[in-house]
């Protein structure tokens, strides 16, 4: 039988243990990080608040000298934990990106435009509904991200319905959706910027990338260069997570020139990568969920709910993603330039849309670096968790009454 210019190669038994490895990870991940989100909420809801409030505003100072870092736990998490999180982000966007799923044309063509229509649409709708607010308006990118882990944990629950065609799909959009976060967090949300630091930080890159040029393979000169590019990002202005973006870029996938592929089965970013993933899942995403999740409800009204910020998020999430994303699935496949992977056909990529809704971890991080008005950022929390609840419940509905009751992967 002859092949079209769009299928792909099957993944090898390697890549496919890899495969389904992460796939174990990210949705054990997503059911630990769901537990925190409603620990959370529970927490802020009851006697506990107090305690709650002062976990999130406990103080921890670092002293070396004369560099001091005295912030709330809180920001510990969401400068420094989140760092790690970005860093693991980036070593997937690039190992993905030179032996993955983005590094095939193919494979690539579908995931990157169903993602940018996933991007674009909710962040019309969001502006559609807030442009006449100029701080609401800071959130408009609130809408845009998937939470790969979140939305695997729920597919979970689907069991062998779930094709693994469409597991890969929506880990490869919500990759494409986590490297677009980056860039709008870079271009969007850094202020004050400090001169001095960024040549400190250039020098930090620079360092990095000689260590590549010599063919270093060893991961502790590049992680002790990306904690002094930490540090002189968060003094810099930019967010201080985006170093972990440019460690983890930086880290090298190959092997050495003098070795076997057999005796030296896993890259150096390979390496990171798995020593990381769970710390990450069962970890950091949870410690962050549990620290930004709690949402005071006591007085909230509907029409606080209906106000445009938290509406926008909400309309952004749940219809503007499945809109952005089948939509743009259809256009593409109308064309010709790309196929639905194996085993999914309209009705479940209507169900991929709707899952790749649930915005959770990424837009969370967005809405807390656009608002710093508590009442504002309490809107976007709202607007977000609600919802990532019904993106959730409704794919999870909607693909359990079209897929097939097992399905062979």
């Amino acid at each position: 039988m002859t092949h079209s210019r769009h299928e792909t190669t099957p993944p090898s038994p390697r890549a496919l243990r890899g495969l389904a490895e992460f796939f174990r990870l990210e949705a054990a991940g997503g059911i630990v990080l769901i537990a925190a989100a409603l620990l959370a909420m529970v927490a802020a809801n009851s006697p506990l608040v107090s305690y709650y409030e002062g976990f999130r505003e406990l103080p921890v100072q670092v002293r070396v000298g004369a560099l001091d870092i005295a912030k709330p736990l809180l920001l510990w998490i969401n400068d420094g934990l989140m760092a790690v999180f970005f860093l693991l982000v980036a070593l997937e966007i690039k190992r993905e990106a030179l032996t993955g799923q983005l590094a095939s044309r193919s494979q690539l063509v579908l995931p990157m435009v169903c993602a940018a229509a996933g991007v674009v649409v909710p962040a019309s709708l969001f502006v559609a509904l807030n442009h006449h607010d100029a701080q609401a308006m800071r959130g408009w990118a609130v809408p845009t991200a998937t939470d790969i882990a979140f939305a695997l944990g729920v597919l979970a629950l689907l069991g062998s319905r779930v094709p693994t065609g469409m597991k890969l799909l929506l880990s490869t959009i919500a990759v494409v959706d986590d490297l677009i976060a980056i860039l709008i967090i870079a271009f969007f949300y850094s202020h004050g910027l400090s001169v001095t630091a960024l040549v400190w930080a250039a020098g930090a890159i620079a360092g990095m990338w000689l260590l590549n040029r010599r063919g270093v393979m060893r991961l502790g000169p590049y992680l002790v260069l990306g904690v002094v590019l930490w540090v002189c990002v968060l003094k810099s202005g930019v967010h201080a997570t985006l170093a972990g973006v440019v460690t983890g870029l930086m880290i090298p996938h190959g092997r050495h020139a003098n070795e076997a592929l057999d005796s030296h089965p896993h890259s150096p970013l390979e390496q990171l990568e798995h020593a990381l993933h769970p710390w990450v899942a069962y970890a950091i995403l949870p410690m962050f969920a549990f620290a930004n999740a709690g949402r005071v409800l006591d007085g909230m009204r509907l029409e606080h709910l209906l106000a445009p910020l938290p509406m926008g998020v909400v309309l952004g999430l749940v219809i503007g993603k499945p809109v952005g994303i089948v939509g743009a699935a259809m256009l593409m496949r109308a064309l010709g330039w790309a196929r639905f992977p194996e085993g999914m056909g309209l009705r479940a990529m209507v169900g991929l849309g709707l899952m790749c809704g649930i915005g959770f971890t990424m837009s969370l991080f967005i809405a807390s670096l656009a608002y710093h008005d508590t009442e504002a950022y309490g809107s976007a929390v709202l607007g977000v968790l609600l919802a990532s609840v019904l993106s959730a419940v409704v794919g999870w509905g909607w693909l359990r009454a079209t897929l097939p009751s097992s399905h062979k992967n």
